[in-house]
């Protein structure tokens, strides 16, 4: 049976599209692989690329682009909204199809030793891949961020999983990992109260006691004169786009603040869509086997 591998790398960077392009020159040309999307944000001045195939070659491409962007993004001069702890933050693969989360974890730790043993970038593993219980949510592990990380890279409560206790000089620290698919949802929100979209993200966070599988921040977007609710929904089964959207709409309005849009970060699930047009609709039993192209294609 042919196993195929989703890879969604995060890079620290989202302002120079030429930067962007060798990235994703290096994800082409690997062959076996396709890459389905790139998005990038300058207020963030991050990007997401979102790639599959087999999981060897799946490797070789994370690799090959992570070679790209250690060797063109400098963390000394990076700066931008998101939380980062590297040129290539984060480096996540997920099972599709013919392949367990345990053989995702162990191909998710043999890029973590590659990674280290070709580019000497330090590496923390997160999520499924994580070694500790401490190290399994990425913003445990991406705390204090690039700067405050080179601080205490060398104490033993922050030292890497593999590798030496020193960042890259240039290009910090990668966290790498196993994991289910997560939608990475964002509401922007007109006002330019970053305390507002903060206590918004507080609310709706579990967390702090807000809904299920659902990570927030709140980030200014200062080229856009808005504040953003950032989400990463980790198990759209247990909270879905339409009940993360409408609790942010619900508590922006009682702090009489509209939401202007939203948008969906990278691939999402058709099982999503489905959800939020069932929600919003009330359609009674609707599921993905009524969907045109979903039949087409299976």
């Amino acid at each position: 049976m042919t196993q195929l591998v989703e890879c969604v790398p995060n890079f620290s960077e989202g302002r120079r599209p030429e930067v962007l392009e060798k990235i994703a020159s290096a994800i082409r040309a690997v062959p076996g692989v396709k890459l389905l999307d790139m998005e990038y944000d300058r207020d963030h001045n991050r990007s997401v690329f979102t790639f599959v195939g087999e999981p060897a070659a799946v490797k070789h491409a994370a690799l090959d682009a992570a070679g790209v962007a250690v060797g063109l993004i400098d963390m000394e001069r990076h700066r931008g909204e998101h939380p980062r702890l590297g040129a290539l933050d984060v480096l996540p693969f997920v099972p599709i199809l013919g392949i367990t989360m345990a053989e995702t974890v162990e191909l998710a730790r043999q890029a973590g030793r590659e990674l280290w043993e070709r580019l000497r970038v330090p590496v923390y593993f997160y999520e499924e891949a994580a070694l500790s219980p401490a190290r399994r949510s990425l913003p445990d592990v991406r705390r204090g961020e690039y700067e405050g990380r080179k601080l205490n890279i060398s104490e033993p409560a922050w030292r890497p999983d593999v590798g030496e206790p020193r960042m890259h000089p240039t290009a910090g620290a990668t966290i790498v990992g196993a994991r289910p698919p997560l939608i990475a949802y964002n509401v922007d929100l007109e006002t330019d109260r970053l305390d507002v979209a903060k206590a918004i993200a507080r609310k709706v966070r579990e967390k702090d006691g807000g809904l299920p599988a659902v990570r927030a921040l709140g980030l200014e977007l200062s080229g856009k004169g808005m504040v953003q609710v950032s989400m990463n929904l980790v198990d759209f089964r247990r909270t879905g786009i339409a009940a993360a959207f409408e609790a942010v709409r619900a508590e922006a309005g009682r702090a009489g603040v509209r939401v202007h849009r939203s948008e969906v970060v990278g691939l999402v699930p058709l099982e999503a869509l489905v959800d939020c047009a069932a929600h919003y609709l009330s359609l009674q039993g609707f599921t993905t086997d009524q969907v045109l192209e979903a039949r087409l294609g299976g």
